[in-house]
């Protein structure tokens, strides 16, 4: 079986800690000991693949942020990892100045420019450290691998590429040159990286990611927006709940952690016990609350109901609109996102050819009034009943169509449009690589994962330009309903 993008990746990074040589297996051999200088982006890059103890056993004995203040450590090389930018150039060239290690091997993210290169080179010559710069790469590793056949660009200034930053009515054409051009490079990293150049089929291919399942498909666990005041958890694959839940049906996860819930207390339920044997019934007890968010109820109402809005056989007459407006309005809701949503439909002209996801026994508006009427009933036993039948999302369908090599046109498939969003796929044999412009989210790799596992042989990668959930998407409707 064909290499991952994760392992590709990740066999990229570790060549690299290397000084750039294969690294040796089955050696007894100490690695020789190194500092790892990197930014942000080249942080974001190393996260996800590669923990503390394996960079230790690279030899990897300090890791810092180029932009640290940082100690001579004159006996130890050191490499880089960074983009090319001026800042990060300019820094470089500080520490060659200042003698701060043994040797520099620098990696740059991204390919560099020519003039850069001058300018390392001239603060190099200018500290009589010409020798110490050993190595000088361009590594073409600007993506970010999040899990075997999933990517996204990056983490760092990713608002400066979202669906935002794209649909702002006042965008200059040299902003989107600027976005364009961001996204080919990383883009164009990720096809080295892969080993391949393949073929581009551009489609523009329209749909709404408005609610976290389309209104009647099941969320997986990875797509659940975080709440406040919680704490947060690197995820790997050593988590084993994680595991064995990140692409299931988040009904199926509620139950899960109702479970896990009931073994715990139960748990706790004993220590409690035996505390009070020992006398000792008063210390600290933690106790756990399951509190309502009331902006996460108000904001499940509002993507509800613009789910009902799009997707509606027959959308609601203005004088029926105004007062579901109203009624949101009056429990609290921001309608902001709403305003981009009409403008939208009136500018793309689909409001007659609505979406259809297939049969379902829950209805968007269904699950609209319940909210609306139920408030703080509406949650675990509810959840528990979304158990609905499984279909395709629009980028699948299409998807399949190309690969089936089907001869229904795509502008078959398509069922309604934010924007003119571009989906990119490459086609080779049974494998693709689909990648969305604006923004992804874990509802269509999940999707696209389980119309893998039901066609053999059949290999799909996804990456997107940004990863948000439901919450992050609404604000960014949110935002462009205030313009």
């Amino acid at each position: 079986m064909a290499a991952s993008v994760r392992e590709k990746q990740t066999a990229a990074l570790k060549r690299m800690l290397n000084f750039n040589a294969p690294p040796l297996k089955n050696t007894t051999a100490e690695p020789v000991w190194k500092v790892l200088i990197y930014d942000r982006f080249g942080q974001d890059i190393i996260s996800p693949l590669l923990s503390v103890k394996e960079l230790r056993d690279i030899g990897i004995t300090l890791h810092l942020l180029l932009h640290s203040d940082r100690d001579p450590i004159p006996d130890v090389p050191a490499i880089y990892f960074v983009m090319p930018t001026e800042e990060n150039i300019d820094r470089i060239c500080q520490d060659l100045r200042n003698q701060l290690y043994e040797s520099y091997y620098l990696n740059f993210i991204s390919a560099v420019s020519r003039s850069k290169l001058e300018d390392i080179a001239s603060a190099a010559l200018a500290a009589n450290a010409v020798n110490q710069v050993t190595r000088v790469f361009d590594q073409y590793l600007n993506f970010i691998t999040l899990e075997d056949d999933m990517f996204i660009l990056c983490n760092q200034n990713k608002e400066h590429i979202s669906y935002h930053a794209i649909n702002k009515p006042d965008i200059m054409d040299t902003d989107m040159d600027g976005i364009m051009d961001t996204i080919v490079d990383s883009l164009f990293c990720f096809f080295v990286t892969l080993g391949k150049f393949l073929s581009f089929h551009d489609f523009h291919l329209n749909r709404v990611s408005v609610e976290e399942s389309q209104g009647s498909e099941a969320s997986p666990a990875g797509a659940r927006p975080k709440k406040k005041n919680k704490k947060s958890y690197d995820l790997t694959a050593a988590d084993k709940f994680w595991q064995k839940h990140k692409g299931s049906p988040f009904p199926e996860v509620a139950e899960a952690v109702q479970e896990e819930l009931d073994t715990y207390r139960a748990q706790e339920d004993e220590v409690k016990r035996l505390k009070s044997i020992m006398g000792l019934e008063g210390e600290d007890d933690g106790a756990i609350s399951m509190l309502s968010d009331n902006t996460a109820k108000l904001t499940s109402a509002v993507r509800l109901f613009l789910i009902y809005y799009i997707t509606s056989q027959q959308p609601p007459s203005e004088a029926d609109l105004e007062q579901y407006k109203k009624a949101l309005v009056d429990a609290g809701c921001d309608l902001s996102s709403l305003n981009y949503i009409k403008q939208w439909k009136a500018f793309t002209k689909m409001a007659a050819t609505p979406a259809s996801y297939g049969s379902s026994g829950v209805k968007p508006m269904g699950l609209f009034s319940r909210v609306m009427n139920t408030g703080s009933q509406f949650v675990m036993e509810g959840v528990k009943n979304l158990v609905l039948k499984q279909h395709n999302l629009p980028v699948t369908r299409i998807l399949d169509n190309l690969m089936e090599m089907k001869s229904n046109p795509v502008s078959a498939l398509v069922c309604f449009s934010l924007s003119s969003q571009t989906f990119i796929f490459s086609l080779i044999s049974t494998s693709a690589i689909v990648f969305v412009v604006g923004g992804g989210n874990y509802i269509e790799y999940q999707n696209l994962v389980d119309y893998t596992k039901a066609r053999q042989g059949k290999r799909v990668l996804y990456g997107c330009s940004e990863l948000f959930n439901a919450a992050q998407f609404m604000k960014q409707l949110s935002q462009l309903g205030q313009k």
